[in-house]
């Protein structure tokens, strides 16, 4: 459910360097994605042997910088890895263009020419700067919309959030104004805006146009500065000093080659053995806090157990923030084995119980933790907090007619896709390699098909990427009862009633069922929750990031208080 990011990068790293290293320099180029078009820009310096670097993302990230690894460059190759937002580049050199041709990978393949020079400027549009918030009513549900124009040294950039999209920072084109009227199209949306500003400049309205529904009045507010929201608190985060032992630990998957992965272990003070957990997040790259709108749900949940009496090791994902290894091409199956990595470094660690180590998955992690508890000897229990009973297939589906209704898409609508998004399904679980999979799934995708679905015909390519890379082959042929029902051990599943990407009533009647000749299986419904055990109004996507509340304590006690009952 994420949309494209792209971060600003920084790199201090040893590479070999030439007197003429085409690297060396100031390139830019623009990226396509399915949220739209990006702007990056790549600068690149020789300090006495070191390359020191930057990848800036005009539109999304201007000014930020993260750090770059495995960064590789001589006369005619440059390579470079970005593991706090998952992606890397390899560009080969062509010295007549002066440019780096080659793909930036961020779960898909985009194509990506860095030119050398810099950007083109934008144009200035007097009198628009300030952020726009405005109210599309769709089918009774009201969607925030937010505009954001800023003028610089480089001219007027324009960005758009969607919130209850959970969509920020997405390119905005064609900005124009011309007197009072005001233009502009979000890509990512197929939408279109004209209209008008008031005199007072405080208030522009006109017509929000959307191919194949009708178009609706939008009046946007620009916000007083002074008035402008700050950060959203978040009381709940976890602050030092803290009254148990923090050490940074990492290790490695003897499984996996190239892939050492970076945690946190949280020991409590006193006397063990003690009871252990490790934490395995959902789908997409995570950090070790699983950090997500703002929130860090698994520093939340490591601190409150740890206060409790268990050890806690919570690890960032395969090739994402401090852990190596490639993110994109693996699969929940290859997940499981960081995660009974995990397992065997507690059981090198003398102040943990070695008969109480369990795991604790959330989302697509409850899925996870079963998958590896069958290949190990060790687990003593698994929490699976909003896991998958039933056919993930069946589970995306389902998730799609939730998710669309609670942003305003009509059964109609929904209806009208509903053929294409099964026909996509059938084909990605038919195919039996990578290759077979992009030549059924293209197959599916005809204009036609495309139009059902609201995608423009220009990203089939991209499409095709993301619906047969190995994750989703691997993800939708896979139904957990099988495994569930191997589970011996004691498991807890929890699910809000308010969960609509993991359906707690429908998931968690499949979950007992599967385990229905295991002795210690407890299932627990927790009222008014979301996906994120956060207690929320509705429990729709864009209500996460408003919720100051990160881990209800209902939830939070659920948790503690059964594995209290079966290992104190």
């Amino acid at each position: 459910m994420r949309s494209f990011f792209i971060a600003v990068l920084f790199v201090v790293v040893s590479a070999t360097t030439f007197a003429q290293n085409p690297a060396l320099g100031e390139f830019y180029g623009v990226v396509n994605t399915t949220q739209g078009a990006f702007t990056l820009v790549v600068r690149i310096t020789d300090t006495t042997g070191t390359l020191v670097g930057s990848l800036e993302a005009l539109e999304q990230a201007p000014g930020q910088m993260i750090p770059l690894a495995a960064v590789q460059a001589d006369n005619s190759s440059l390579s470079f890895s970005v593991p706090a937002i998952g992606a890397s580049y390899q560009g080969e050199w062509s010295a007549s263009a002066d440019r780096w041709t080659g793909i930036f990978t961020q779960q898909i393949q985009f194509p990506l020419e860095l030119q050398r020079g810099t950007p083109p400027g934008l144009a200035i549009i007097e009198g628009m700067d300030g952020d726009w918030h405005g109210i599309l009513k769709r089918n009774e549900v009201d969607l925030r919309l937010v505009l954001h124009v800023k003028t610089d040294a480089r001219g007027t950039l324009v960005t758009f959030d969607s919130p209850d999209l959970s969509s920020f920072g997405l390119p905005v084109a064609g900005f124009t104004r011309a007197g009072s009227a005001v233009s502009f199209s979000v890509p990512a949306g197929q939408s279109q805006f004209n209209g008008s500003v008031a005199e007072d400049g405080a208030a522009m309205t006109g017509a929000w146009t959307r191919q194949g529904q009708e178009d609706v009045t939008v009046q946007f507010i620009r916000a007083n500065p002074s008035a402008m929201p700050q950060a959203q608190a978040r009381p709940q985060l976890p602050q030092p000093p803290f009254n148990y032992h923090v050490e940074e630990i990492v290790f490695e998957n003897s499984q996996a080659d190239g892939v050492t992965l970076a945690g946190t272990l949280t020991v409590p003070h006193g006397k063990g053995p003690f009871p252990a957990a490790v934490l395995i997040s959902g789908s997409g790259a995570q950090d070790r806090d699983e950090t997500l709108f703002g929130h860090k749900p698994f520093a939340v949940l490591a601190d409150h157990l740890t206060r409790n009496g268990v050890v806690v090791l919570r690890y960032d994902d395969r090739g994402f923030a401090e852990s190596t290894g490639d993110h994109d091409t693996a699969t929940s199956a290859d997940f499981a084995t960081d995660a009974n990595a995990a397992l065997h470094y507690l059981t090198q660690r003398v102040e943990i119980d070695q008969d109480a180590i369990g795991f604790i998955g959330h989302s697509e992690g409850a899925m996870i933790a079963p998958l590896a508890a069958i290949e190990s000897d060790h687990i003593a229990y698994i929490i699976m907090l909003a896991g998958p009973g039933t056919s993930t297939r069946q589970l995306i589906e389902t998730q799609r007619r939730l998710l669309g209704v609670s942003t305003g898409v009509t059964i109609a609508e929904l209806d009208g896709g509903e053929p294409v998004v099964q026909a996509i399904n059938d084909a990605v679980i038919a195919s039996t390699d990578q290759t077979d999979a992009e030549a059924r799934v293209r197959a599916v995708l005809t204009p036609n098909a495309l139009a059902a679905l609201g995608v423009p015909f220009d990203q089939l390519e991209l499409r095709v990427q993301l619906y047969t890379r190995a994750w989703n082959r691997y993800f939708l042929k896979y139904d957990p009862r099988p495994v569930l029902a191997q589970l011996k051990m004691p498991v807890l599943a929890l699910n809000g009633t308010l969960d609509l990407q993991v359906p707690a009533d429908e998931n968690l009647t499949a979950i007992m069922a599967a385990l229905s000749t295991n002795s210690d299986a407890t299932a627990i419904k927790l009222e008014g929750l979301n996906h994120l055990f956060q207690t929320a109004p509705t429990g729709a996507l864009g209500e996460y990031p408003d919720i100051t509340e990160t881990f209800a304590p209902a939830a939070l006690d659920a948790i503690i208080d059964w594995v209290s009952a079966r290992f104190f």
